[in-house]
């Protein structure tokens, strides 16, 4: 038996066709939906994301301290000199000094004192003990490279760019040489030996990306030693040398530099053809 269906008494009524509401978005985050021709409500936004391109991509360029920033040779290893002959060690070769600045200091003074049986810890702290002599004594040499600071003013202007450091210094160093040469405030990560293990393991970069949300592919790292190409390489970033500083070129290459630099006036250059940067005049 086939049932009647139930009819309905009421009236049909058909809602009359609309547009659908188009919604657009200024750039101080007001919402407005228009409706058949007409603004029918404003409302503010809670988030707003700006449209893609309004906004230049962010890089992070990072620099290594030691050999690229600053010279520092001559106070490493007279400190080095001084912390052997504290302990009764004849002091390394200058060569075999210089060939560990970038490592963090007690893997750097472990690897100079070879088998001699001194504690690296002591010798360390007698390290520490003569850099901050010459520092009180007046014999502080730490100048900036040639051009260090021409460089640094031009990525400061830049909306693109975001600076930081990753060196084998420790805190207390870092902020000597940023009070000496006045550069508080230029470097939004600044990584150090107290935080990480010593390079080139990637943990300082790793950490300064996570810091700034950048892309290890729009990261490069700075430096003058193959501590800091092999640790810009492990962290899956670009690695460009300098050969100013206290490694060879062939030392740079051979650790997997991207390009070498011969002066600080190749930077932003460089920097721009890596990442393909097109910047109008």
């Amino acid at each position: 038996m086939v049932r009647p269906r139930k009819c309905s008494l009421r009236p049909r009524t058909r809602r009359p066709r609309t547009t659908s509401p188009a919604a657009s978005a200024d750039r101080s985050g007001v919402v407005s939906v228009r409706l058949r021709g007409r603004w029918i409500f404003r409302r503010p936004r809670r988030s707003f994301r700006p449209p893609r391109g309004s906004y230049p991509v962010k890089h992070l360029l990072l620099f290594d301290v030691d050999g690229t920033l600053i010279d520092s040779q001559h106070m490493i290893v007279d400190a080095m000199a001084a912390a052997f002959a504290a302990h009764g060690v004849p002091p390394p070769p200058r060569v075999a000094v210089l060939e560990i600045v970038g490592l963090s200091l007690d893997r750097a003074v472990a690897h100079l004192l070879g088998d001699a049986e001194v504690s690296v810890s002591a010798v360390c702290g007698s390290y520490k003990t003569a850099f901050a002599d010459l520092r009180a004594g007046g014999g502080r040499h730490e100048p900036l490279y040639p051009g260090a600071r021409a460089a640094l003013d031009a990525f400061a202007a830049r909306d693109d760019v975001i600076l930081g450091l990753a060196t084998g210094k420790s805190r207390r160093g870092v902020a000597n040489v940023l009070d000496l040469h006045r550069l508080h405030g230029r470097f939004v990560t600044i990584q150090t030996a107290d935080d990480h293990p010593s390079k080139p393991h990637p943990a300082m970069i790793r950490a300064a990306l996570a810091e700034t949300g950048i892309a290890p592919g729009r990261a490069m790292m700075l430096g003058d030693t193959n501590w800091d190409i092999e640790m810009g390489v492990a962290a899956g970033i670009v690695a460009v040398g300098v050969a100013w500083g206290y490694q060879t070129k062939l030392a740079l290459a051979a650790a997997g530099a991207a390009a070498i630099l011969a002066d600080f006036a190749e930077l932003e250059p460089t920097f721009d053809r890596i990442f393909a940067v097109s910047r109008g005049a």
